[in-house]
């Protein structure tokens, strides 16, 4: 199946789970997870109308940016260490994955040097594993006053990993509860936070339907990575 032809696909998938949650398709944006995928692979899908690109290792990033079409757009969208904040900062259209206030510290330092505002998501961990990066549901509550203090630093909204799954169902409670936690932060704040960033090939139509305005899609779209990613 091509490019065209999957992305059509999907692009009904959204718009069914958009009725069923009574919202409009135009809320929701795809985000092309390119990571691991060849330039070929993204001029194909920036052929089929895909202008948004997500990668998750900044050296990708980087060398993708200057072998792919000059118009896409690109997002960070995995682990950031602070080390390579400021290449993330200069890189990317948004960063999704601030998850913690050392990673905040350093892109608000990056961004100073660099003069420019860049617009973020806060990573949250709803599922509390070990294994995923993030900030707990309360950290993120008790330091956003914090972190909405740096002022090179546009904080959009929030961003989760359901635990993987079989049953795309099995995601829902995770979504459900980063949109309670928008609607609290919002409270806090006392201001908009529009963007939740949330499923992904296995569940987006379930974080579609409680609430997300991102869906993260990579296999769905490209297909299986090759083992070696690009480097």
């Amino acid at each position: 199946m091509s490019i065209n032809e999957t992305l059509t696909s999907i692009q009904e998938r959204i718009n069914r789970a958009c009725d069923r949650a009574a919202r409009t398709p135009d809320d929701v944006t795809l985000i092309a997870v390119s990571k691991g995928h060849p330039p070929e692979r993204i001029r194909e899908a920036a052929d089929a109308g895909l202008t948004l690109f997500g990668e998750n290792k900044v050296q990708e990033l980087k060398l993708k940016r200057g072998q792919c079409p000059g118009n896409l757009k690109w997002d960070f969208i995995g682990h950031l260490q602070t080390n390579k904040c400021r290449d993330a900062a200069y890189f990317s259209r948004m960063i999704h994955s601030v998850d913690s206030d050392r990673v905040a510290e350093a892109l608000q330092d990056a961004c100073i040097k660099l003069a420019k505002t860049l617009p973020v998501l806060l990573e949250v961990n709803v599922s509390g594993e070990a294994t995923k990066y993030g900030f707990s549901p309360n950290e993120v509550l008790n330091t956003l006053l914090e972190l909405n203090t740096y002022d090179r630093l546009e904080i959009h909204g929030f961003m989760c990993m359901a635990p993987w799954a079989k049953e795309p169902e099995k995601s829902r409670p995770y979504f459900r509860r980063l949109k309670e936690l928008q609607q609290e932060a919002e409270a806090i704040l006392g201001a908009p936070l529009p963007e939740l960033s949330m499923g992904m090939s296995g569940d987006f139509e379930i974080a579609i339907e409680e609430g997300a305005t991102m869906v993260r899609l990579g296999t769905t779209l490209f297909g299986e990575r090759k083992r070696k990613s690009v480097r």
